[in-house]
């Protein structure tokens, strides 16, 4: 699942991440949402959340849920 929908979004859902060091690369990150920083019901390129390591990214893939 495409992590563009902040509704699809919430904290302890277990997602992947493309860090804005790694947009060039494409790199994806792994870690479990914390809190949701994206304000829009959509963005194009992923709803930007902080993982629970502090980590912040935008979400490319939903992994499964809590």
């Amino acid at each position: 699942m495409a992590g563009n929908n902040r509704s699809e979004i919430r904290p302890g859902l277990r997602v992947e991440v493309i860090l804005k060091a790694d947009q060039r690369s494409g790199k994806r990150t792994p870690g479990v949402v914390k809190d949701i920083l994206t304000n829009s019901p959509t963005h194009p390129h992923g709803i930007k959340v902080r993982l629970a390591d502090g980590q912040v990214g935008r979400v490319c893939n939903i992994l499964s849920n809590p």
